[in-house]
């Protein structure tokens, strides 16, 4: 039986009046979190967010069975579900439900303007030249996230954040590397935190992603440029349906941020902490695992959880699924699902897994060996065994550590340097040169001296032109570097090794240190901020900016041998 016109219109109009009120909560939320011009006591915003909650719950019953309640109604609505929960179960959540109402509500207001007034223009510039769109999103975040964590209520009472720190700390954040010129657990407030794990989480899904996505929910269509350079940005090469392919990325980040979280509660809710303190933690660590970023909230990372195994395998599990790429995790899944061989799996995927076990189990060996009598000395082999395998997967692109950095014997720091420059796979969450580019350089080698013409891999010839874009992938690379690191080495007094270090781990996004970074000059942080957006943008995306914008010749000159070597 349908409802009378007359329920229906009532229905109608409580949601929009319910609507607006939460709208004005938003606004409201401006004050609590970033001003804090009117001081009001605990209790008082306490019944504030409750009463919010409940304006939020009353909003959802409105939603949901306004028009008929449906399934597909109810999924939209699950992370307004969850953060109720929350806001309702644990204690002292107030700025994190205040935090998300307002970033809902803000959304919603800019979807339903966009909708009206400005339909179909989001990505017309875009279109023109997706590089220059991706150089200048990074920028942008980086500049929203400086301002935010300028804001005197993300920093903790006593505390100081300069420009250059905060600007730093949201290059860290956003590009995912992990670097740190404050302790984060300590010199920012939970909203701080907040900042900082918001940025983590747009750059690890990297930025057009989120724009395309945010554009898809507006009603608006992809260039078929912007398409193109989506796929190639999470290292999908077949043509697959845009919806599909960014609901898959955020299906599965979503998924493994979740299991990780769940996992990593038991052990922090086993430190007698409350419950609150393990969720937060567990969720903000499984984030910053899973993007690869290596933002701790404990001033030594995990090195006091050295001989935990569930944290040992918990993150360093997720490091590894963010590092291998999302076109790789489908094509695991399609394996699995549908029962078949995993000589079925593309060559990416081949390419990818193969490197990437090879890679860990030589780090493993090589820090097991190399530190045995040096920072392991005195561990049990257990302990030993954790802290090999967790240096060898964390230092390719994490960033988090279970054993002293500054204290690492030059070999290891050696080893540290190569892993830190190829870094992740393509479409990862990681920086560096990536683990196929690697590949391709060995099989490369490989086949020049077995007298081979082609390069072939899998029984399958790679193409010349992947093989010239990785050519100028390394040296447009350690062109980079090797400029930012003689500058570093004229201005300050460290050690030559740790210059080196600091540089290879901001450029391949790591966030490894060896404790300099802190004390670095002001000419010298601004380098190592570039160095973190170079790392993360890449080189290519740089060269194909500015070459896009170059008129293109349909000539060619008279091919002539050279000597080399």
């Amino acid at each position: 039986m349908k409802p009378s016109n007359n329920i229906v219109r009532l229905s109608i109009s409580l949601e929009r009046i319910v609507f607006i009120i939460l709208n004005l909560f938003a606004i409201l939320n401006i004050q609590f979190l970033f001003m804090n011009i009117i001081r009001i006591e605990s209790d008082t915003v306490g019944l504030y967010t409750n009463i919010s909650i409940f304006t939020l719950i009353l909003y959802l019953i409105t939603r949901l069975f306004s028009r008929g309640f449906s399934l597909k109604k109810l999924l939209n609505y699950l992370p307004d579900i969850f953060f109720i929960i929350l806001g309702l179960s644990v204690s002292e959540s107030e700025r994190i439900f205040q935090f998300y109402l307002l970033g809902r509500q803000t959304f919603i207001l800019i979807q339903n303007l966009a909708l009206k007034q400005h339909k179909g223009k989001l990505f017309e510039k875009l279109s023109e030249n997706p590089p220059v769109f991706v150089l200048f999103s990074f920028l942008l975040v980086i500049f929203i996230g400086t301002l935010l964590l300028l804001l005197p209520s993300a920093t903790s009472e006593g505390k100081i954040t300069s420009l250059l720190g905060a600007l730093f700390t949201s290059t860290s954040a956003t590009c995912v590397t992990g670097l740190i010129v404050y302790d984060t657990g300590t010199h920012f407030t939970l909203f701080g935190q907040l900042i900082i794990l918001s940025l983590i989480q747009i750059g690890g899904l990297g930025i057009m992603t989120i724009s395309s996505a945010f554009a898809i929910m507006l009603g608006q269509k992809l260039s078929l440029k912007s398409e193109n350079l989506i796929q190639n940005v999470v290292g999908e090469s077949n043509k697959i349906n845009m919806v599909i392919l960014i609901k898959g990325i955020f299906f599965v980040t979503i998924f493994f941020e979740f299991i990780g979280a769940i996992l990593l509660y038991f052990t922090f809710r086993s430190e007698i902490w409350t419950a609150q303190k393990a969720i937060y933690h567990a969720i903000f660590h499984s984030v910053s695992s899973f993007c690869n970023a290596g933002f701790s909230l404990y001033s030594n990372s995990f090195m006091a959880f050295r001989s935990n195994l569930n944290i040992n395998f918990v993150i360093t599990t997720l490091i590894i699924f963010g590092g291998i790429g999302f076109p790789v995790i489908v094509d695991i899944r399609k394996i699995i699902s549908n029962k078949l061989k995993l000589t079925r799996l593309s060559l990416h995927s081949k390419i990818v897994l193969s490197t990437t076990v090879v890679l860990i189990i030589l780090g493993f060996v090589g820090y097991f060996i190399s530190e045995y009598n040096s920072e392991m000395k005195g561990f049990s082999i257990i302990d030993r065994i954790y802290a090999s395998y967790f240096q060898s997967v964390t230092t390719r692109t994490a960033g988090f550590n279970t054993i002293n950095n500054a204290n690492l014997s030059r070999a290891s720091v050696y080893i540290s340097n190569i892993l830190m420059f190829i870094g992740a796979s393509p479409g990862s969450t990681g920086g560096g040169v990536k683990t196929t580019t690697f590949a391709i350089i060995i099989i490369s080698l490989i086949a020049m001296f077995s007298g081979n013409k082609d390069v072939s891999i899998f029984q399958r010839k790679v193409a010349e032109d992947i093989i010239k874009k990785i050519m100028a992938l390394i040296a447009a690379s350690l062109f980079l570097l090797s400029i930012m690191i003689f500058i570093l080495l004229l201005i300050e007094p460290f050690p030559f090794e740790k210059i080196i270090f600091e540089s290879f781990s901001a450029f391949g996004t790591v966030g490894l240190s060896m404790g300099i970074t802190p004390n670095l000059t002001y000419l010298g942080k601004i380098i190592i901020i570039l160095l973190m957006y170079l790392g993360r943008v890449g080189p290519l995306t740089l060269i194909f900016a500015i070459s896009e914008t170059k008129i293109k010749t349909n000539y060619h000159f008279t091919e002539e041998k050279i000597s080399i070597g």
